[in-house]
């Protein structure tokens, strides 16, 4: 039998397509109910629906107070985006389909500052650090650090490099220790 597959979307992006529709939202909380009703635990929901054992019982306790509405998300407090959702629709298509030469940057990859002064020239919203971030996560998309890797570099000597420099901090380690 052969496996099924997803490849053209990951986990984030379903669960995000999930998140996108309210009607949705409360589809899947209504599917959790029928199977906590079917004497499933909210402990065994866990690892069905990737929510903690607490988000079980607040939706138990919102239908049982509210009916459906008490599944609805409720409206979230705090500023709202700089960015519209063209706009923000507009930096994930950039994020997946262009690369930072294209706009001029001297890299070929994407990172926060980089996409702050991005955001800041085409449209003209200035974010810090963090909530740059944030924005990047609500794309879903997670912030992986690069790690370099050098074609050029000779392994034999970096290899004799490591091992020197273990000899010599062991050397400086038991000095310290002797004084």
């Amino acid at each position: 039998m052969r496996k099924l597959s997803i490849p053209n979307y990951s986990v984030a992006e379903l669960e995000a397509l999930l998140n996108s529709n309210p009607d949705y939202v409360v589809g899947m909380r209504l599917m959790a109910l029928i199977q906590i009703k079917k004497g499933m635990s909210s402990r065994q929901l866990q690892e069905l629906y990737y929510k903690s054992h607490s988000r079980f019982c607040a939706w138990v306790n919102n239908f049982n107070k509210e009916g459906i509405e008490g599944l609805k998300n409720k409206p979230k407090s705090g500023r709202k985006s700089k960015l519209s959702a063209g706009q923000l629709n507009e930096i994930k298509d950039v994020l997946l389909n262009k690369k930072p030469e294209e706009y001029g940057y001297n890299t070929a990859t994407w990172n926060g500052p980089l996409l702050i002064d991005f955001v800041e020239k085409q449209f003209r919203v200035k974010y810090k650090k963090a909530q740059i971030y944030n924005v990047i996560k609500s794309l879903g998309f997670t912030f992986q650090k690069g790690r370099a890797k050098y074609f050029e570099a000779d392994e034999s000597k970096r290899k004799t490099f490591k091992e020197t420099l273990k000899k010599t901090s062991t050397r400086t380690s038991i000095n310290r220790h002797l004084i």
